[in-house]
């Protein structure tokens, strides 16, 4: 076979393969929506269908658009088992939008085994004591401060409750995954599933739903001049 029939056929192949690597679309990137539900759900009595609202915790940006904190997310359960001598229990909530004060927005997020613990945060720390972090207090004797935080003996001189502060609970900087439970593929989403009990959710933990939003798309390289 002569050359100059070959390299046509060859130069053909290899734009056809460059074609097809340009419009290869790449895959969906996972956006975290860390939410707290308003209702308390349990798989086995909460039916499927029953409608969720959830609040958004932090602000998140999903396909170009930033969805602000305290946006309500709405969806449905779509899969509710209670666990029994064979089976496992299951889990699913699907959310489908986004609503907020200035807009709204169409998504699918699935509720994930992933949650940020509640931990306690301490008030102040001033109720019995000097404030041992001043500036102006020379370590000795009890430190001069007028201010209404520091009560050294509660009631005594304020009609306020003297009751000391207590610590708040709020919610962890790190996610941990929720124990004994696992993930399902549903082909477009993901089930909770648990063989140890009922799987339950409540209204006070920050749980994490994953949603595939596309990346943005590549912005097209400047002619050099």
């Amino acid at each position: 076979m002569k050359l100059h029939a070959v390299l046509p056929s060859l130069v053909l192949a290899l734009g056809c393969a460059t074609g097809l690597a340009q419009v290869t679309p790449q895959p969906p990137a996972t956006v975290e929506l860390p939410v707290v539900l308003r209702q308390d759900v349990k798989a086995g009595k909460t039916p499927v269908g029953t409608k969720i609202e959830a609040k958004l915790t932090v602000a998140t940006l999903i396909e170009h658009i930033v969805v602000p904190r305290n946006a309500t997310l709405l969806g449905e359960v779509v899969e509710s088992e209670k666990k029994t001598s064979s089976s496992p229990s299951k889990l699913a909530i699907r959310i489908d939008s986004a609503q907020w004060k200035d807009g709204s927005m169409q998504l699918k997020a699935y509720l994930t085994s992933w949650i940020y613990p509640t931990v306690e945060e301490g008030g102040q720390n001033l109720q019995y004591g000097p404030d041992q972090g001043s500036r102006n207090w020379n370590g000795q004797g009890q430190y001069p401060n007028s201010s209404r935080g520091y009560k050294p003996f509660p009631g005594s001189d304020d009609k306020e409750s003297g009751v000391p502060d207590t610590p708040a609970s709020v919610a962890s900087h790190h996610r941990v995954q929720m124990k004994e439970i696992t993930e399902e593929n549903l082909g477009d989403g993901m089930a909770l599933v648990s063989t140890r009990s009922d799987i339950k959710l409540d209204r006070y933990t920050t749980y994490v739903l994953a949603s595939s939003a596309q990346p943005a798309p590549a912005q097209p390289a400047q002619a050099q001049k």
